[in-house]
């Protein structure tokens, strides 16, 4: 204890610690050297330390062997160099360019810069119709059934032969046979409507099948003024097709090529009625490339009706969306051509 002491004293002298322990008296007189700041020293036998057990040599090498490692040589330039070597050069790993990115090699404006545009008129004229002409063009229908994508194919072809399987291939004739005839029917009756014809419109209405499609345009009827056309043939001059145009007139104020669809599921967003959109812009830019048309139209409307009476789905087509589908329309148009 009074050695102990003794350390305390000297502790606070600088220097006085270290000439003592630098004596070999003070060596022999204390074996277990212990340094503390605290006020109590203890002079006890310290622990078996395990670190002591470990082999130094052993270690010593391996830390010697990290600590020596070579980095590697290689640099940006000789990676880019194996990469080419094992996998060829970038350029033929570059993903395919979409569809959607192609440019029509003979590519034709959707609005014709060189036809004269009347002022409409609001009065109440009688819609045209003019007759389709059988010349030797084809039409936008066929068209778009011939260049389906191997998809669209797939997809149709899976569900004839579901409905083959449930209906029998006499019943499921008999179901496309009705369907086309809905289709007919609902069209006599809206053209009905648009002349003013209530009596046909409402004797048409009488039939159940027609009135649940009529009950289902109801509120996109109310929209839609100043009809210019009806079941009107159109053909394009320059790109040479034809088509029958089930409607131009104004919807909310802009003029408009409408599409009427009829359909059993429903078909609330643009991407559900498929090659539509591209009909309605091949029957836009035909129209403005018509001499028989003293007017152009820029915007579209695809009007999906519902036997069942549910609210139907006007799907309107601005100028830029109208110029995209056209774009796409003219790609279709050139693998038509191509292909015949």
């Amino acid at each position: 204890l009074v050695r102990m002491q003794f350390l305390q004293i000297l502790s606070r002298q600088p220097g006085s610690l270290e000439m003592l322990f630098q004596i070999p008296f003070c060596q022999k007189q204390f074996p277990y050297r212990c340094l503390s700041t605290s006020a109590c020293v203890y002079s006890k036998k310290k622990k078996g330390n395990s670190y002591e057990q470990v082999d130094q040599e052993k270690y010593k090498n391996l830390v010697h062997s990290v600590t020596s490692y070579k980095t590697s040589t290689q640099t940006p330039e000789t990676i880019l160099e194996e990469d080419n070597l094992l996998y060829g050069p970038p350029g033929k790993h570059r993903p395919p360019i979409k569809a959607g990115t192609k440019t029509p090699k003979n590519w034709v404006p959707l609005i014709n810069p060189s036809k004269r545009i009347l002022p409409l008129s609001s009065d109440s004229n009688v819609p045209m119709k003019i007759r389709l002409q059988r010349m030797k063009m084809p039409s936008v229908t066929r068209i778009l059934q011939e260049t389906l994508s191997p998809q669209q194919v797939f997809y149709l072809e899976r569900w004839k032969q579901k409905m083959i399987e449930e209906l029998g291939k006499e019943g499921f004739e008999e179901y496309t046979k009705n369907l086309f005839l809905q289709g007919q029917l609902f069209h006599s009756a809206l053209e009905s409507i648009f002349l003013s014809e209530e009596k046909a419109a409402k004797e048409q209405g009488e039939d159940d099948v027609v009135a649940g499609y009529l009950s289902s345009v109801e509120h996109v009827l109310e929209d839609i003024s100043e009809v210019k056309a009806l079941e009107s043939g159109v053909h394009h001059e320059t790109l040479q097709y034809l088509g029958l145009v089930d409607c131009v007139a104004k919807y909310r104020g802009r003029l408009c090529v409408i599409d009427w669809k009829t359909s059993e599921k429903p078909k609330p967003f643009l991407r559900n009625i498929y090659d539509n959109p591209l009909q309605v812009a091949a029957y836009i830019g035909a129209i403005n490339h018509d001499a028989n048309y003293d007017f152009q139209v820029r915007c579209g409307l695809v009007v999906v009706a519902y036997k069942n009476g549910s609210p139907a789905h006007p799907h309107f087509m601005d100028p830029d969306l109208c110029s995209q589908y056209w774009n796409k329309w003219l790609l279709r148009l050139e693998e038509y051509t191509d292909k015949n």
